[in-house]
């Protein structure tokens, strides 16, 4: 039986080391590692269309978009934090199973079918600088992937996801070379176009759905998990509960993450709104033509530097869609996995990567255009975002779940309204599609 969470002591606060200021590497920490992966190759297709689309007048969406960034990764780390477990076992412990096995469900089709369009958005760009058949790239993409979640370490992956997210700053460099109207940009970022027809719909959901994305939730609530037993609190009764101190410490980490991950959705759509737009290059079917939004920055060396970025995000986001995926499998089946677990020792979690991994590959066979299964994989995950976050908001309001850590009165306000959102943002598109 579980233990009841432990409510930190006054003691346990005034007792807490201060922590130490925080550096470069702090800074590209955790909240970072959610971050990029959020802006996976899928977000960069889907920021890239709209921008191409619809120019600068969808740069509004970044900061709409931000606080429910925020709040939906603090609370899918809340619930890992102070609950001790991940997303879905907590949903399987609170839930009845008419519950439970919908949104696994959900989740797990979710991160097939975003990894499969990662993967073949990563074998579209390399294609730009390898002859050889995208369906060749798509395998030997994903056994490397794998190889490293198989043989290597959680310590190690997170080394290299910190790394990685790095290379996506060159859209920013990009952008601003591309010599930007000041007074346009702003007028174009606080003062919304919206259209309610199905075209323009369908990419406000793909925006919501990459960026928060059902793989988000099960990787930062699972990672705040990894993080304790990294520290040695391998039992669930060493992780339940946390002090105020942990959990403002976790809002930054959080918080850092999330404007890195819109900064770079914001300058992703004024690059291509600044260069695609306005040279009626509307629709993106090709990652050369995606690639052409570099140029300011690279000339003719802008297909390397998107092959670049899209490889490094891709072999960031990929491994967190499939160790998610494998998360809620386990989860929901009563089961434990953990990346620190030892293949032999844990088969059915490794096992379950290598399936994921393989439904990806497969599904890139279909003969789906690359760049636009980015777009729809947005879309997709987007119908899966309301009732992932309602279920959401109801754990991290119940004592039973997060003791005396409920959410207080901006949190839920954020939360509901967040929630409500997006259900109206999905319903509208469908409505749009009759």
């Amino acid at each position: 039986m579980n233990r009841p969470i432990r409510e930190p002591l006054e003691s346990d606060t005034q007792a807490e080391a201060p922590p130490p200021p925080p550096g470069l590497l702090k800074l590209v920490g955790a909240g970072v590692v959610t971050g990029a992966a959020d802006d996976d190759p899928s977000a960069i297709g889907t920021y890239a269309s709209a921008g191409a689309r619809f120019g600068l007048g969808f740069l509004w969406i970044a900061p709409v978009l931000l606080p429910m960034m925020y709040v939906v990764t603090y609370l899918s780390a809340k619930v890992g934090q102070v609950y001790g477990k991940g997303l879905f076992a907590c949903i399987r412990d609170q839930f009845p199973r008419w519950v439970l096995l919908p949104m696994v469900a959900l989740a797990f089709s979710g991160n097939i079918i975003e990894a499969a369009a990662d993967l073949g958005g990563i074998a579209s760009a390399l294609n730009l600088l390898v002859p050889l058949p995208i369906p060749a790239i798509v395998v030997g993409t994903a056994a490397i992937i794998y190889a490293v979640q198989y043989f290597g370490s959680y310590t190690l992956i997170r080394a290299i996801f910190r790394w990685l997210a790095l290379t996506l700053f060159a859209y920013v460099a990009a952008a601003i070379m591309a010599r930007p109207d000041p007074v346009e940009v702003l007028r174009a970022t606080f003062l919304p176009r919206v259209r309610l027809d199905a075209e323009f719909m369908a990419l406000v959901v793909a925006c919501i759905g990459t960026s928060l994305s059902a793989y988000i939730y099960t990787w930062q609530s699972n990672q705040e998990v990894e993080e304790q037993i990294a520290i040695g609190r391998r039992q669930l009764w060493q992780r339940k509960g946390a002090s105020r101190r942990e959990m403002k410490r976790t809002s930054r980490d959080v918080l850092t993450g999330m404007i890195f991950s819109n900064l770079i959705l914001y300058f992703i759509i004024l690059a291509t709104g600044l260069t695609l737009h306005p040279a009626g290059q509307h629709r993106i079917e090709t990652a050369a033509q995606a690639a052409a939004a570099l140029e300011p920055l690279a000339g003719d060396a802008a297909k390397y530097l998107f092959a670049a970025g899209v490889v490094g995000v891709g072999f960031l986001a990929v491994p967190i869609m499939t160790t998610g995926a494998a998360y809620d499998i386990v989860q929901g089946l009563g089961r434990q996995g953990s990346l620190h677990d030892e293949p032999g020792d844990n088969r059915l979690f490794y096992g379950v990567i290598a399936l994921v991994t393989a439904l990806a590959v497969g599904l890139n066979f279909l003969g789906f255009n690359p760049m636009r299964a980015l777009v729809w994989s947005g879309i997709v995950q987007g119908f899966s975002v309301p009732p992932l976050l309602f279920l959401m908001m109801l754990l991290t309001n119940s004592r039973r779940v997060v003791g005396a850590r409920t959410n207080g009165r901006w949190t839920n306000f954020l939360g509901w309204a967040t929630t409500a959102i997006t259900f109206l943002c999905t319903a509208t598109l469908v409505v749009s599609w009759f």
